[in-house]
């Protein structure tokens, strides 16, 4: 699934769609027989997109960090694929990194032109990442980085991911250097949650960080995710609680 995170105030179109346009791409294990549970599934994508921000072959000058900023310089696209089997297998050989949840497995790739799909990428499905809970999440752990869901969308677990990774940049790009050297030393703790509409409009108007999509794919464009910093880690603000 294919958007965009940018600040809520900015309008669109945005000085980004004038630069070369990358994306990064993302691949969740998919088998048959032992499909994740969709709320690590959302955990665990956002953990990967933080393990390769925080990558040194992201950073500097490694071997991905101009790759990565030519995609930061334009639209923040990420696109989630499914594979299982051979095709899990095959993806697993073109660098990258394997990140893993409970239940979920998901490859992040470095960043590649819109165009610029390697074969054993570019074959891999978009759609039928539909995805379940068998139980109900417990409740987050509020010491980390919360990533809220608005409750008024229905997207896919595919379409989530990416915007759960959205939410983890966002949080990422919110923190000094100190704070993200903390939060990469302890994993990335954070949780997923869908807020209750309450919840969410006070977490809309707190001026915490807001994902804001740009509608290519499955809904009409607007807020989608706010993230809640924790505690500990990733403070990047919390939301007032009556």
């Amino acid at each position: 699934m294919s958007d965009v995170p940018i600040p809520a105030e900015s309008p669109l179109p945005s000085p980004r769609d004038e630069a070369p346009q990358y994306v990064l791409p993302l691949v969740v294990r998919l088998e048959r027989d032992a499909p994740p549970a969709r709320t690590d599934a959302l955990e665990t994508s956002a953990r990967a997109v933080l393990t390769l921000l925080g990558d040194e072959r992201a950073l500097g000058d490694g071997e991905w960090a101009e790759a990565v900023r030519n995609w930061e310089d334009a639209r923040i696209r990420k696109v989630v694929r499914r594979a299982r089997g051979a095709e899990w297998r095959r993806a697993g050989t073109l660098p990258g990194i394997t990140v893993t949840g409970r239940t979920a497995e998901v490859r992040v790739f470095p960043p590649i032109p819109l165009d610029g799909w390697p074969k054993d990428l570019a074959k891999l499905q978009v759609s039928g990442t539909e995805l379940d809970d068998p139980e109900p999440p417990s409740d987050p752990d509020r010491t980390a980085p919360v990533l809220w869901l608005n409750p008024d969308l229905a997207m896919s677990a595919g379409k989530t991911m990416a915007q759960t990774g959205h939410a983890a940049q966002l949080a990422w790009w919110a923190l000094p250097d100190t704070a993200r050297t903390a939060w990469r030393t302890a994993g990335y703790p954070l949780s997923v949650r869908t807020a209750t509409p309450a919840e969410w409009t006070r977490l809309t108007h707190s001026g915490l960080p807001l994902v804001r999509d740009a509608g290519f794919t499955e809904i009409a464009p607007g807020l989608t995710v706010a993230v809640e910093g924790g505690e500990h880690f990733a403070s990047v603000g919390r939301l007032q609680r009556p």
